[in-house]
């Protein structure tokens, strides 16, 4: 309950900043799965802050803060663009540690909250920044005064060696998942259980039978032929001084492509059989956690972003995340509903008043088509005109005018998501009846700004496009919806019903 009361006495919180940079995850004795997610007041305090400024990148702020790109930037400042960054990179940490921890299965003889203990060490009050060459870790104290310290806390490398400059440079969830993977303190923890890190050339050496069934025939020639090279050389050297597997030589390589070829597997060169041998190698780092770089986020070719992956563990989620989970689906898709109900109601509130126009009835029916060639086929006005008929650009704007169409529905939508948000804060007595009117316009600034920001800003973006405009905007696609329906006869107020009988 408490979280209801955070998100209607600071609703811009959770609607324009994650709460991931205001809410890390720690390791916890007094619950059963290990760990627990706090609250961080100064990193919200700074988010709200900076927010005040103007619309922002939040971790392209927080990052440049952070770095001392900025030079009016003070040190307590930079600590507290860290604090929320660390918070940040708490979740893909505890991601990577559940996985780990589920690979092993019923093979690990150790707990969850161990594992943890060698990564999410940060405490999320100890403010921290970075001295200027980005080597060492110096805490802040309440003057502003830095100096050294002997603990380090992993989230603060994680940042440390993350470059947000690079073009190709990996997602800071990605940096954050993969560091944790190949963190040292880790490795060493787990190797005491048996659970080594090999090196390419000893992974392929000591291949398991599960693994090499998996493999094509073509594959499995080349790793019998190299056993039968590589394993002959490594017996015959002295163990006690030679450790590591080297990489196979020049000779060795030679001896690999005449057995591959009495095998009729041709490869035409020692470096094209490398190639080859890292390319098995790679699929045996599919058993190997440490140097499988499994990402956090995958690709999405069609959008240019990137998702999180479906299957990596399941969250054990705690009843604080339940209830944000339940208050942000609560917001969106009441702000869907409402969107729906606005085009519906706008639309046949546009067509009424043609109907009524002296000089506009003929053009009544005309609107439905005319939006159609405007969000359909992305036409404009100047050539929607004479396909309706119409006389000149100026007729088909004032029939059709998508602009006002568009102010209209973004009113309407916000004036119906406020009246359920509010509908809400009373059930949970969170706040008066009628509520203060402070209370009520702050309430209503920061619904409008979560409806600009999820719909309205990119769909008057598309409006101001001359040619080759591209109509993908949600409440373009929404409005393209209506119009398939309505063409259809379908009804399309089911929203309103279910709303009613609710």
């Amino acid at each position: 309950m408490q979280l209801y009361k955070q998100l209607f006495w600071d609703v811009t919180v959770i609607m324009d900043v994650s709460s991931r940079y205001w809410k890390i995850y720690r390791i916890s004795t007094s619950q059963t799965v290990g760990y627990e997610q706090c609250l961080v007041l100064p990193a919200r305090e700074y988010l709200k802050q900076i927010h005040n400024l103007a619309p922002i990148d939040t971790q392209t702020v927080l990052l440049s803060d952070f770095f001392d790109k900025n030079s009016a930037v003070d040190v307590m400042s930079r600590a507290k663009a860290g604090l929320c960054l660390r918070a940040y990179v708490s979740e893909p940490i505890l991601k990577a540690c559940q996985k780990i921890y589920n690979l092993f299965s019923g093979e690990k003889n150790f707990t969850f909250q161990e594992l943890l203990s060698c990564v999410l060490n940060d405490d999320g009050q100890t403010l921290v920044i970075i001295d200027p060459k980005g080597k060492t870790q110096l805490i802040v104290d309440n003057n502003g005064e830095t100096r050294t310290t002997a603990y380090k806390f992993f989230s603060v490398r994680v940042l440390q060696t993350f470059n947000a400059d690079l073009e190709s440079r990996m997602s800071l969830d990605n940096w954050a998942y993969l560091q944790t993977k190949q963190n040292p303190e880790l490795k060493d923890f787990l190797a005491d259980f048996g659970f080594k890190h090999l090196s390419d050339w000893a992974l392929l050496n000591r291949i398991r039978a599960k693994q090499f069934e998996r493999l094509s025939n073509r594959d499995r020639h080349l790793v019998e032929v190299f056993h039968g090279v590589y394993r002959r050389d490594r017996l015959q050297q002295n163990s006690k001084t030679v450790k590591k597997c080297p990489e196979p030589s020049s000779a060795q390589l030679q001896e690999m492509l005449n057995g591959l070829r009495e095998r009729n597997v041709i490869i035409n060169s020692t470096v094209e059989l490398m190639n080859e041998l890292k390319q098995v190698v790679t699929q045996l780092r599919q058993y190997d956690i440490w140097s499988y770089r499994e990402p956090l986020e995958v690709h999405d070719p069609q959008t240019g972003g990137y998702n999180y992956r479906t299957d990596l563990p399941v969250n054990n989620f705690n009843e604080v995340d339940l209830e944000e989970q339940e208050i942000l689906d609560f917001l969106y898709e009441q702000l869907s509903i409402a969107l729906t109900r606005a085009i519906e109601q706008e639309i046949g509130d546009r067509i009424t008043n043609l109907k009524k126009s002296k000089n506009y009835t003929k053009y009544a029916q005309k609107f439905i088509p005319g939006l159609q060639l405007y969000y359909c086929q992305s036409l404009s006005l100047k050539d929607i005109a004479p396909k309706l008929g119409m006389t000149s650009w100026d007729q088909a704007r004032r029939v059709l005018n998508p602009g006002e169409l568009l102010s209209k529905v973004r009113t309407l939508t916000v004036q119906q998501l406020l009246a359920i948000v509010l509908k809400k804060a009373e059930e949970k007595g969170l706040t008066k009846t009628p509520p203060e009117p402070n209370y009520l316009k702050t309430l209503a600034e920061y619904i409008e700004a979560f409806a600009d920001n999820e719909i309205f800003r990119e769909a008057a973006e598309e409006t101001r496009v001359g040619k080759s405009r591209s109509m993908d905007s949600l409440y373009a696609q929404q409005i393209r919806k209506y119009l398939k329906q309505r063409t259809r006869g379908v009804r399309v107020c089911l929203p309103t019903l279910l709303l009613k009988q609710g």
